[in-house]
């Protein structure tokens, strides 16, 4: 691994230089991997999570800078302990003996050559997830071609205006769809084991934001129209205000069972196959605990 370079791996094309403990990117992450938790985690998608959990690895330093992340500290609060690329594999295979259903990469982007090394030490003998808020280049997604099972991107915009107010990125939209062309051609159709886990496929989730619900039937549509039954839909009712939230006061609440309920009857007309969270998902509770001191 080197200890210095440029980085151009997502859609922000900063150039910029990386060196091992930290960057002068967007992400501003370095090029060792930094990382806020790893654990067992039931709370994702039931083909994902389980009886036994998703081994998720949370990476700290994000591409996107949404105002409402319900992980800001770790997103943009660069919160987290660095490691070793033998270190990232050594929790590979850890999470793995605890008897996980998956390996759940979430927000790797900026770690993706430290994580590429990391399958060269250790390559997990179970389904290996990339959890995404979607920004990505596709070129950078073709690299993890036959190392990745399971894509689990965000579709959060189709309107650039909402995307450069809430996630700093107006081309969120024409980057986002590209890469998820790239990630169902490697993935194809879900495919699931006789317990219901997904074994191979694609899961896009979008979260329904207060005063968007035009975004989200448009973003559905999108989704139904290009892509159909080949992938799956996760559409989540947790969100709650939070990070930079109040400064937004259309977004400064939960959402209403009548904007829900908008949003699923839309969601029921089309042909997308999935799953829809329940309203009271939008807790705090649901959350994950960042303690570093936890890290083993």
């Amino acid at each position: 691994m080197e200890d210095k370079y440029i980085c151009s791996l997502c859609p922000r094309n900063c150039n910029a230089v990386r060196e091992e403990n930290e960057g002068k990117g967007f992400c501003r992450a370095g090029t060792l991997p930094k990382i806020a938790r790893t654990a067992p985690h039931m709370w994702e998608e039931p083909c994902i999570s389980g009886k036994n959990g998703s081994g998720t690895i949370f990476f700290s330093n994000c591409v996107l800078s949404c105002v409402f992340c319900q992980n800001q500290k770790i997103s943009t609060g660069g919160y987290g302990k660095i490691i070793t690329v033998e270190k990232l594999a050594e929790y590979f295979r850890m999470l793995e003996s605890e008897g996980v259903h998956n390996i759940n990469l979430v927000s790797p982007t900026p770690y993706i050559e430290s994580i590429i090394k990391a399958f060269e030490i250790y390559r997990p003998k179970i389904p290996v997830v990339y959890n995404t808020g979607g920004y990505e280049k596709a070129e950078t997604i073709k690299r993890l071609d036959g190392l990745i099972d399971i894509y689990l991107p965000d579709m959060k915009y189709i309107r650039s205006d909402i995307s450069l107010k809430y996630s700093g990125a107006a081309n969120y939209f024409e980057y986002a769809s590209k890469a998820l062309d790239e990630m169902l051609r490697q993935t194809g159709s879900p495919v699931f084991d006789d317990d219901g886990m997904i074994k191979k496929g694609t899961v896009v989730r979008h979260l329904i934001l207060p005063q968007n619900t035009k975004n989200s039937i448009e973003v559905l549509r999108y989704l139904d129209e290009r892509y159909g039954d080949r992938i799956l839909i996760s559409l989540m009712g947790q969100y709650i205000p939070v990070g930079n939230a109040d400064k937004f006061p259309e977004i400064n609440r939960p959402i209403t069972k009548r904007e829900y309920s908008k949003v699923l009857d839309a969601l029921s007309s089309l042909s997308l196959d999935g799953y829809a969270q329940e309203l009271d998902s939008a807790k705090k509770e649901f959350i994950p605990d960042f303690d570093i001191d936890k890290l083993l």
